[in-house]
């Protein structure tokens, strides 16, 4: 028995039955062509040994590729009367006698197979009726397979993508400044991770087309390896992103057990969902304890949740750029940032401002309390060796609040 169909190959199959029943046929099929290969991806057929879901023929010896190709009608209600026909693999096994086909074109007027009907024996009623009603089934087919094919597609083009940056150790790490507001010394830096330019996507964009591929967890560990392969490099802290679904794979954890936890800062999303809180605590403990300190990204960007703040009491929370960038001169802003300041300091935790661009924004937000900055206005991302030093590497930690 083959394997069961999806819902897709279901309402395809439904459209074959039409077919079927409608001209009085033995089989319909729809098979996909890829240019050396006939599949028959979904079938119905009263004679089901002889015509079978996944079987592949050759293309170029099909009788569809022979109509295709204009060497045969599209409706053949005697094979016998084509010897062009009559030299195909068809005609001896499984012996068709009749036989319909017509192409089935997605919308862009790609050519994604054929949807066809035959008979064991000759049918003088099939008529140009019969192709028009096959051709509405095609339509109609096409219309239900497009967006799995379009899917399909894209995956394989984003897995192409990201097999040369994963074969090359994954993405480009660089460098981000964060300093102190006040004194403007840098404290220490973001990781970033950096795709080919040519992709013309942003990182977070390629990290959840990763996921979407079931590769985003393998490229997110590559991208902390590749900041943590450059900490000797870099003094002050460094802050590293991760999910917070990665950072419960054993890989993830494992490659945090070998760092100088006292220089990390682990970023996790504002946006990144938890499943179970409880489980991520208990995977955190043991690196907190070690030294390891925690920051929740991308707070007030949209507000979505507050959730990771509250239940994990992380040592720093970062505001995002959308409440950080044109500050200085919003009141509606800075009445936000205040209210999260005094939210974070209540709950012991620093907080960081992204995406700071002007010198009013950065005089704003100190006078505010935020503590420290990281922006274009104190440097873009690039090589470690493009970071001031800092005057004190040694972080020391604080006693850390619980809350809830």
């Amino acid at each position: 028995m083959g394997k069961p169909r999806t819902e897709i190959g279901e309402q395809v199959a439904e459209l074959l039955v039409t077919a079927k029943r409608s001209l009085g046929l033995s089989v319909a099929f729809l098979s996909r062509l890829d240019g050396t290969t006939q599949h028959l991806e979904v079938v119905e057929s009263s004679v089901p040994l002889l015509f079978r879901e996944g079987v592949m023929r050759p293309q170029a010896t099909s009788l569809c590729q022979a109509i295709l190709d204009g060497k045969l009608p599209s409706v053949i209600p005697n094979l016998r009367d084509f010897p062009e026909a009559m030299k195909l693999p068809a005609a001896k096994m499984p012996r068709i006698r009749s036989f319909v086909s017509v192409p089935v074109k997605l919308s862009d007027g790609t050519l994604y197979g054929t949807f066809c009907a035959a008979g064991l024996t000759s049918d003088k009623g099939l008529t140009r009726r019969d192709r028009a009603l096959m051709e509405v089934l095609a339509r109609a087919a096409s219309v239900v397979i497009e967006p799995d094919v379009r899917d399909n597609a894209e995956r394989s083009e984003i897995e192409g993508r990201l097999s040369e940056v994963v074969a090359d150790g994954g993405p480009t790490v660089v460098f981000q400044p964060i300093v102190d507001l006040v004194s403007g010394v840098r404290v220490g830096a973001e990781a970033l991770s950096r795709f080919p330019t040519d992709w013309g996507k942003a990182p977070d964009v390629c990290f959840a087309e990763a996921h979407r591929v079931g590769r985003g967890h393998h490229l997110e560990v590559l991208a902390l390896r590749g900041a943590a392969d450059v900490l000797s490099r870099v003094d002050g802290y460094v802050a590293m992103n991760v999910s917070p679904a990665t950072l419960l794979t054993d890989d993830c954890r494992a490659l945090l057990a070998d760092l100088p936890l006292d220089r990390v800062l682990l970023e996790l999303s504002e946006h990144d969902p938890v499943e179970d809180y409880d489980e991520l605590q208990a995977v955190l403990d043991p690196f907190r304890g070690a030294g390891l300190r925690l920051a929740i990204d991308d707070v007030g960007a949209g507000f979505s949740s507050l959730r990771h703040v509250v239940l994990t009491a992380p040592d720093v929370i970062k505001l995002d750029r959308s409440i950080v960038a044109g500050v200085h001169g919003d009141a509606v802003l800075r009445t936000l940032v205040g209210a999260l300041v005094t939210f974070a300091h209540g709950c012991g935790s620093k907080v960081v401002a992204e995406g700071i661009e002007t010198a009013d924004d950065a005089s704003a937000l100190s006078a505010i309390g935020v503590d420290y900055g990281q922006g274009w206005l104190y440097g873009r991302p690039g090589l470690p060796e493009n970071l001031s030093r800092t005057e004190d590497t040694t972080y020391r930690p604080r006693h850390r609040v619980t809350v809830g």
